[in-house]
């Protein structure tokens, strides 16, 4: 929407084709020519002098009177070696024509600018993906197009957006697995994401805004804070087991006994990006659709977690035990009554 550009192939102008075999049978110097047309139609700067406490310039160029049809610039003369007035009509011919105003150029070719914007709802690949095809229809064989600014930034880019997020999961998983000396257990944290970016993705929808590159940033700072909520209840969830409760009570108390802190930091978030969602000014469009995201992925982290990251907790729990992972599994409690009892009897039997 909004394509414009400035580019104009057919503004009037009026070509001189200075006829080079006139000037030099007429003892006319070519550059004396150029410079007549430069001083009398372009201007030309002599020098400075002060007066009245200012510094002037002065600047040669014919009255507007004298200059404003072409008839008039055949009337404008120019002097020959002999000191002779030659009318500029009889060593050049005069057309109007029509030609750019303005040339640009891009790779050292002559290039057209166009620039543009996107209707709300629509993201810049698709915008991308439009104008190729156009521009693979439409123009000719001997033209090409290339994309500049922050669009051929976007394009260099990628889909290292992707590749960060898949790293960032990757980063907490191996972390976890460290933690819990389990390849299964880190799953009951990731398996919330997707939760929570639902979450971000309809609150996006709500607002129809797209996903851009703030909202990739925002998704990569929900997978941690997504994590951080599931870590404190898997955590708990664990301790309690190994303390000797079954596994559907450990799931069951750690959610309960991490509800508290997990609203209270969960809440503290979300609310502190609601200056984002309201915000109003210059570039409130990036800062909108970052809190935006955020906190409605933030929404879902704290609604989906609480209840959902418990049953995860269970279901792999299970899993392992039944896969004989055994590294959640409770020790065994050791006492020494027996022992003790053992080494009684061996010194209170008789001796010979």
């Amino acid at each position: 929407v909004g394509l414009f550009n400035s580019f104009r192939s057919n503004t009037p102008q009026l070509y001189i084709d200075v006829d080079r075999t006139k000037c030099k049978s007429m003892g006319v110097p070519l550059n004396d020519v150029f410079t007549a047309l430069s001083v009398y139609l372009g201007g030309y700067y002599v020098n400075d002098f002060n007066q009245f406490g200012k510094t002037w310039q002065v600047n040669l160029q014919a009255d507007a009177n004298f200059r404003i049809r072409p008839d008039d610039v055949k009337s404008l003369k120019v002097k020959n070696a002999r000191g002779d007035m030659v009318p500029l009509g009889t060593l050049a011919e005069i057309k109007e024509i029509g030609g750019p105003a303005m040339i640009t150029r891009y790779n050292m070719r002559t290039a057209a600018s166009i620039n543009g914007g996107s209707l709300p709802g629509v993201s810049s690949g698709q915008i991308i993906k439009t104008m190729e095809e156009v521009a693979k229809t439409e123009l000719s064989s001997d033209m090409k197009f290339e994309w500049t600014e922050l669009t051929f930034l976007q394009i260099a880019e990628g889909n290292a957006a992707i590749f960060a997020f898949i790293g960032a999961i990757l980063l907490v998983f191996l972390v976890l697995s460290a933690q819990y000396e389990s390849w299964s257990m880190p799953m009951a944290v990731l398996l919330v994401v997707p939760m929570c970016l639902l979450s971000a993705v309809a609150g996006l929808w709500m607002f129809k805004l797209d996903i851009n590159i703030f909202v990739q940033v925002g998704f990569i700072v929900l997978v941690g804070l997504a994590a951080k909520n599931a870590i404190l209840i898997v955590e708990m969830a664990r301790q309690k087991k190994a303390a000797g409760e079954s596994r559907f009570d450990a799931a069951v108390n750690a959610s309960m006994s991490r509800l508290r802190p997990i609203i209270m930091t969960s809440f503290a978030f979300i609310l502190g990006v609601v200056p984002l969602v309201v915000s109003h000014g210059a570039g409130f469009e990036m800062r909108r659709t970052l809190g935006i995201a955020v906190f409605f992925g933030m929404l879902g982290v704290t609604g989906f977690g609480n209840f959902l990251t418990p049953v995860f907790y269970y279901v792999i729990d299970w899993l392992s035990d039944r896969r004989g992972d055994g590294h959640d599994a409770p020790p065994i409690p050791h006492t020494t009554a027996e022992s003790d009892a053992t080494n009684l009897s061996h010194d209170a039997s008789p001796k010979r």
